[in-house]
Order: C-alpha cells, then sequence, then structure tokens
C-alpha cells in the first residue's frame, strides 16, 4: 500500500502534464510509497498519449488515470480522491512541477505537526513565449496583484487562510467531507476554510516549493480571473468571515470607477475624482512595471506588468459584481 497518494485534476494538459509526471519520478521521496492518481476530464488533446507514454517508460512509479466527466476541478480531486490508497494525500496541478523534495518536505510538516493541511509556495513561471507571457508570471507573483496572498511571494512560515496543492491525511476528508463540487473555482479556499472552521491549522512552509505556469496571455488571464471573482462570491455567501481585504478591494474600485464615470456626465467634480483616482492607479502600476523591469533587467516588464495586473483587477472585480447581481436575481 502507497503511503502518499498524489491526486491531479486534469483536462487538456498535453504540454504540461509530462514535465509534471517527471517532476513526481524524481522526488526524492521513495517511488514505492507513492501512487499519482490523474483525474482527465475526457481530454481532447494528447494528454492522454503523454500519460501512458509515461506509464511505459516508469513502471517502478504507479500511475493511474480515472475519468471525470464532469470536467470540474472539485469533481476531478473528489473522483481521485475516491479511488486513491495512500494514508496522506497530496494534491498538485498539471501546470505544476513539484521540487525534488516536495513530497518529502511536505510529509515532514505533517509529521511535525506543523498544520492539518500543509503546503508551499509557487515559483510562478511564464505560460507561453515572449514579453507579455513573462509579465503576467511577474504580475501574478506581485503584492499589487495578488494582495496578501502569501503563497505567491513570502519567505516566512507561518499560519495561513489557504495554500495551494494541501498535503493532509487521509482521515481529515472523513471527518470534513469531500471538495465542495457546486464551487467551480475556490474549492481548495472553501475546503481549507472549513479545516480552520473545525479548529484545525493550515500551515504555509516556503520549505515546499513547486513552479507553476501563467497563463500565456491577457485573454486567458482575464478568463482565469474572472472565474475566480466569480467563484469568490459564491463561497463568500457560505463564509462571509473568510473575506479579506484584497478579495474587496477590485470589486469596489470597479464600481467606484463606473459610478464616478456616471457622475462625472452632469457633475463637474465627479470629473476630477475619476481622473485623479484613474491617474493615481495608472501611476502605481507603471511605477510597479518600471521597478521590476530594472530589477530583472526585461524592458517589456514597464509595460506588460501594468497591462496584467489590471486585467487581473477588473476581471476578478467584474466577475464578483456578475455574482452579486445574478444571486440576487435568483438566490
Amino acid at each position: 500500500m502507497p503511503k502518499v497518494s498524489v491526486i491531479v485534476p486534469c483536462y487538456n494538459e498535453e504540454k504540461t502534464i509530462g514535465l509534471l509526471l517527471e517532476a513526481i519520478y524524481s522526488q526524492s521521496f521513495s517511488r514505492s510509497e507513492m501512487e499519482v492518481i490523474i483525474a482527465d476530464g475526457c481530454s481532447v488533446d494528447g494528454t492522454r498519449r503523454v500519460i501512458a507514454d509515461f506509464q511505459t517508460a516508469h513502471p517502478d512509479l504507479a500511475v493511474q488515470v480515472t475519468d471525470n466527466p464532469c470536467k470540474t476541478i472539485p469533481a476531478a480531486l473528489n473522483a481521485a480522491i475516491r479511488v486513491c490508497h495512500g494514508e496522506i494525500i497530496l494534491r498538485l496541478d498539471a501546470h505544476s512541477v513539484p521540487s525534488v523534495d516536495y513530497v518529502a518536505n511536505s510529509l515532514a510538516a505533517l509529521e511535525a505537526g506543523k498544520g492539518t493541511v500543509v503546503g508551499g509556495i509557487w515559483q510562478i513561471k511564464p505560460g507561453g513565449p515572449g514579453w507579455m507571457a513573462r509579465a503576467i508570471a511577474a504580475a501574478a507573483a506581485h503584492p499589487l496583484g495578488v494582495g496578501d496572498a502569501l503563497y505567491r511571494f513570502t519567505s516566512q512560515a507561518g499560519p495561513v487562510d489557504t495554500v495551494p496543492f494541501g498535503a493532509y491525511a487521509r482521515a481529515l476528508v472523513d471527518r470534513i467531507g469531500l471538495y465542495d463540487e457546486t464551487l467551480l473555482t475556490n474549492e481548495d479556499y472553501e475546503f481549507n476554510a472549513r479545516v480552520r472552521l473545525g479548529g484545525g491549522v493550515v500551515w504555509l512552509d516556503p520549505a515546499i516549493r513547486s513552479g507553476y505556469f501563467a497563463r500565456p496571455d491577457l485573454k486567458a488571464l482575464s478568463r482565469q480571473y474572472y472565474r475566480y471573482g466569480f467563484w469568490k462570491f459564491r463561497m463568500l455567501r457560505r463564509y462571509p468571515g473568510t473575506l479579506r481585504w484584497r478579495q474587496a478591494l477590485p470589486p469596489v474600485f470597479l464600481l467606484s470607477l463606473v459610478v464616478l464615470a456616471i457622475l462625472a456626465i452632469f457633475w463637474p467634480l465627479a470629473r476630477v475624482v475619476l481622473g485623479l483616482e484613474a491617474g493615481l492607479y495608472v501611476l502605481v502600476l507603471l511605477a510597479a512595471g518600471v521597478q521590476q523591469a530594472v530589477k530583472r533587467r526585461d524592458i517589456g516588464l514597464a509595460a506588460g506588468i501594468p497591462l496584467a495586473i489590471a486585467t487581473m483587477h477588473v476581471s476578478w472585480g467584474w466577475g464578483f459584481v456578475v455574482s452579486v447581481v445574478k444571486s440576487i436575481q435568483k438566490p
């Protein structure tokens, strides 16, 4: 029986699933004590072929594929949990590349009693070629873009609200339940909210590191953050006490611009306030872009980071507002 079950939701990940599997195979933790369960949403690209080729070339690592006809992440995680055998569950993502000691460090933190759920930091990598992809990766690790989401940039260990790709005892699922399949995003945050409400601790340890591929362009980034904002409100309806300042700012900022733009039609003072607010916002983003461009010696970041962060803020805020409106129309 394996000690650790690595569970992976997957759909059309031909480009990255092989990188993940190779990283799992290269772990310092014993392969004989691991199994990998990939819950695939019936991929239509070459994902299954890549997995099958890996299984043939690496028979000493148990890799199993289970179907996820629902094609959603929480359903995939639940499908994998239902067929796994390990006493420890470790969740990864098909866009991730865990460091060689990822599994060993996760188990060490659990066995030391640091947290009920333990996880680490993302080292965010460009999801494609070109200056815009590099800028999106940099923005996704910048406090202006992600607020206090510490797993994207911190170097300090400690208790947090949530972690990406958590590791926890299989018995925890028996106690608090599976992932909520009615939330198509924010499933990790909701799961960890139940852990904390039940008296558990979610622990972030920077020694647990994984590479993560950001979205390759602004269109994909906008879709991602719209989805984040939309489903964040649905989760906050159930757990209002989990609201954090970084989650409130984008919709408040977006609504303030809309309200001021309407008022500016017939109230001159509103035009001044709108200009000041928008101008200050642009200046702050440009300053962040220039600072990162100088620091990383990449001139493309000067324009790319402001575009990426603005896309994240507006898309997240718009998704949140749309979710609020739809909830009012149909509680």
